[in-house]
């Protein structure tokens, strides 16, 4: 713990705190800059549908944190864009799956290279050092990727868990 001229030394829960709100405020100045083509929960939708494969309504609402109404509302937009399809679930045809299409699929590539390219642009005002720095701590920011993504889903099954247990009102 190093301290400035008149300043105490952190404690590992201030530092953990101050990591936090830097890597937040980061997170959002690149949202800003990312094209505003589309939604962030749509883009959200796509992303689960890549990663995850086709899901059901209920699934994809649980997951992006939204209404069942809000989710088929915005499936609705992305089949007419030609984004997501409608498809059959062969366990089950009663059951309908939203999966991504090869549009989709392409739309997110071409998303990430536009993100990428400008997160690289910034990347490349930093020093040698700085970016050295950067690069190093790569493993420790693709960890705290794969801890974010856990969090996300325990609570994804929390939240689950907690609307099944609720009596129906």
């Amino acid at each position: 713990m190093s301290t400035s001229a008149g300043r105490r030394a952190s404690t590992p829960a201030e530092d953990g705190q101050h990591a936090a709100s830097a890597v937040h405020d980061l997170l959002a100045s690149f949202i800003r800059l990312t094209p505003r083509d589309m939604s962030l929960t749509s883009v959200s939708t796509l992303s689960t549908l890549n990663r995850t494969g086709p899901r059901r309504i209920t699934e994809l609402a649980a997951s992006e944190g939204v209404t069942q109404p809000s989710v088929t509302a915005l499936v609705a937009s992305l089949v007419r864009d030609g984004f997501v399809e409608r498809l059959s679930d062969p366990a089950d045809r009663r059951v309908v799956m939203v999966a991504i299409t090869k549009e989709g699929e392409a739309y997110l590539r071409d998303r990430r290279a536009a993100s990428t390219e400008i997160f690289a642009e910034a990347v490349e005002k930093l020093s040698a050092e700085e970016a050295a720095t950067l690069t190093a701590a790569l493993p420790v920011v693709e960890r705290l990727r794969d801890v974010v993504d856990e969090l996300r889903s325990l609570r994804q099954g929390q939240a689950r868990e907690k609307r099944q247990s609720e009596p129906d009102a």
